[in-house]
């Protein structure tokens, strides 16, 4: 049959835009096993000597297993407490009415549009009072909750028929079993969408933890990763293993949860 050429043009398109979002990903692979890279020179896709020395001297710099694990322990961490805030208060601001529901909703959403390097200085002069500088409690406090979590799963449970909940409240449901038994189970695509978003916010996140963390062995990924390369010079094959190190867990994550980040997108009407 032939193929109508909209739907070949569209196709060419559609490969031409992932080569361009894949590439730089295999540029920095490629790198990592072309020992001595550099940026100045033209990309090699396939390279002369390929080795695995700068994923080896990456491990005899940097203590990369701890560095690793504090990445991983600080993004499960703040990926459980958001989707715990989250879907709590998003429960109340769609299931519960009360007097100024949706201009406090309003105000909340509104803090989304504040970047972090506003709260910087706040932030820091508050964990200082409460002894928490250096500390890894003082990296997750300010991630523990999130705007766009509660607006995330509260626009999946407006999706939620209204009928399940009077028909529990009729069987002796309160909101608590409402909550965990009725409106969770069918948010699941909204939950898995924001596991990826709180997870990988957390897992890139740089500045605050470079401003918080004093102690080497407790920096996280990011910042170690920034602290390789030079004032002068900067061995980019062992920057980019770094690099290519850390996008396999985000890349598994994103892999395991892709049905549910699809369906929750979809449901919620982001685009």
């Amino acid at each position: 049959m032939r193929k109508h050429p909209r739907l070949i043009a569209l196709n060419v398109l559609v490969v031409a835009g992932a080569a361009v979002m894949v590439f730089p990903f295999l540029w920095a692979f490629v790198t990592s096993i072309s020992p001595g890279a550099g940026l100045s020179a033209t990309p090699q896709l396939i390279p002369e000597n390929p080795s695995l020395s700068a994923y080896a001297e990456l491990l005899q710099r940097l203590p990369f297993v701890q560095i690793v694990l504090n990445s991983l322990i600080l993004a499960i961490l703040t990926t459980v407490f958001q989707l715990a805030t989250s879907s709590l208060a998003a429960y109340v601001f769609s299931r519960m009415p009360f007097k100024g529901r949706n201009a406090v909703f309003a105000v909340y959403l509104a803090t989304m549009m504040v970047p972090l390097q506003v709260l910087v200085v706040p932030l820091f002069v508050e964990m200082k009072s409460l002894g928490l500088i250096d500390t890894y409690l003082g990296v997750l406090l300010p991630g523990v909750a999130s705007a766009f979590g509660v607006f995330l799963l509260r626009q999946a449970m407006n999706s939620v028929p209204t009928d399940l909940d009077q028909a529990a409240t009729l069987d002796g449901a309160g909101h608590f079993r409402i909550f965990g038994l009725i409106i969770l189970p069918l948010v699941r695509p909204a939950l898995a969408t924001l596991t990826v978003f709180a997870f990988l916010n957390s897992w890139n996140s740089f500045l605050w933890p470079l401003i918080i963390l004093r102690t080497p062995a407790m920096k996280t990924l990011p910042v170690a990763l920034a602290a390789l390369q030079g004032q002068y010079t900067t061995q980019w094959d062992i920057v980019m293993a770094g690099s290519v190190v850390s996008v396999l867990p985000m890349l598994a994550l994103y892999i395991f949860t892709q049905k549910y980040i699809i369906q929750g997108v979809a449901g919620t009407g982001l685009k």
